[in-house]
């Protein structure tokens, strides 16, 4: 008698438990080309994306996040599925053929509607209207609110990002621009991310920004701000050739091709890293340099969150931590205090706070919390002190070598830092600074 092969359908879950319904299992996304037709008066969005991805497993039916928009059409490698559902934050589709485990496979999601950020215990995150233009942060959970995809920093991507929109303004998004076009009073720009990339960290900003193009080498550097805001980021930003250059010594070679930096004309509550961009508000630059303390932190995310990623949102402190410290380094290297006296004044800050929290493992409602900050930069100057220079920055160096543009996790770190500088004591720093809920002595 003939075996019957049962339908098999992929998780609609990266099995990760701080997001448990984040992510998709079954396949992996490999590239994402969209292209989005946007009016800016009235947030309109016409948009195709198409998501190239590989099985896992044998598929019948597989899910991608998506939330807030109306799909008009999707097809799986040209042919129209046996069947689409919609659901909150989920768009599964029914291929008309079985995909096989390890096929390559396509899909096309043509949509539409009014984008707007996504609801979360974090507050609202994905893209959001400006008085006059847009910005897209959807750290952790937001790019499903613009773009179909599977939403996880685990399977990160490369992309492609065509956006078109009224010619008076300036697009700005991740990559490399490759063309720009105009017809009829609108503007096509086009961006190219070749790098894998998490889906978080996929941005696009609109706005009447002027541009500034700081260096050329080794980095180049490009700044977009409004006219009116023009010498204030010229100063802010003065130093900023000098933070890469820092920060490239100590932590490796600057990850990606260029860095730009968007100062929007609204006030934002925090400054925001994306994927070889940052993002500032009016309110962040004075032209006294105010805000270096923030320039340096989401400058390291480059390092720390864009090309080193984590792949589970518990550790999230390695993003942090890395981006944290970077701000004494900085405070340091410019005339301010050393890192040591940084560390005892912040670890005196800290030790003021609750004890409540075990920074390894904060849980998702505390994974933004200061003290994942602060006692993540506090473990790496203690593991540096124990260290000595030389090998801990050594070991940082190798680590953003060997593990550049991939996933990373609290384990892999001991474990690499551990075998590259024979020390014993790199797990037991980690363990006493992260995984205690008493505050060590430095």
């Amino acid at each position: 008698m003939p075996q019957t092969l049962l339908p098999t359908f992929g998780s609609a879950s990266a099995g990760d438990a701080y997001l448990p319904s984040n992510g998709n299992g079954g396949y992996r996304a490999v590239h994402y080309d969209l292209d989005l037709d946007y009016r800016v008066a009235t947030n309109q969005l016409r948009a195709t994306a198409t998501i190239t991805a590989v099985a896992s497993m044998r598929l019948d039916r597989f899910s991608l996040d998506f939330d807030g928009l109306s799909v008009d059409r999707v097809t799986v490698d040209g042919v129209r599925p046996r069947k689409v559902s919609q659901s909150a934050r989920k768009l599964t589709i029914t291929a008309a053929t079985t995909i096989e485990a390890g096929q390559r496979f396509e899909v096309t999601v043509r949509y539409r509607g009014a984008p707007h950020p996504l609801r979360s215990i974090w507050g609202e995150v994905g893209w959001e209207e400006l008085d006059d233009g847009v910005l897209v942060a959807s750290q952790p959970t937001g790019a499903a609110s613009w773009f179909p995809c599977n939403d996880h920093p685990s399977n990160k991507a490369s992309f492609r990002l065509r956006v078109t929109c009224e010619d008076p303004y300036t697009v700005v998004a991740n990559g490399n621009l490759v063309s720009r076009s105009s017809r009829s009073g609108r503007t096509s720009w086009t961006f190219v991310v070749v790098e894998p990339m998490a889906t978080y960290l996929a941005s696009v900003l609109i706005g009447r920004y002027r541009r500034t193009d700081v260096a050329a080498a080794p980095v180049a550097q490009r700044i977009f701000f409004p006219a009116n805001l023009a010498h204030e980021t010229s100063v802010d930003f003065g130093r900023l050739g000098e933070m890469i250059s820092l920060f490239s010594g100590l932590f490796g070679p600057y990850p990606f091709d260029t860095y730009s930096v968007v100062v929007t004309d609204d006030e934002l509550e925090i400054p925001l890293e994306a994927h070889g961009l940052a993002v500032f508000g009016r309110n962040h630059v004075d032209g006294l340099h105010g805000s270096d303390r923030l320039i340096a932190h989401e400058l390291a995310h480059q390092w720390f969150g864009n090309s080193l990623t984590v792949g589970l949102w518990k550790d999230i402190w390695l993003h942090e931590g890395f981006a944290c410290y970077a701000e004494w380094l900085w405070a340091e290297a410019s005339g301010g205090r050393t890192a040591d006296e940084s560390a005892a004044w912040y670890r005196a800050k800290v030790d003021a706070l609750p004890r409540d929290i075990i920074v390894g493992d904060p849980g998702p409602h505390d994974m933004f919390d200061d003290r994942v900050y602060k006692r993540g930069a506090l473990a790496l100057h203690a593991l540096r002190r124990a260290l000595g220079n030389d090998a801990f920055f050594g070991a940082v160096r190798a680590y953003t070598r060997e593990r550049r543009h991939g996933s990373v996790s609290t384990g892999d770190f001991v474990e690499f830092f551990t075998v590259h500088t024979g020390s014993g004591e790199v797990h037991r720093i980690i363990d006493r600074w992260l995984f205690r809920t008493a505050l060590p002595k430095l």
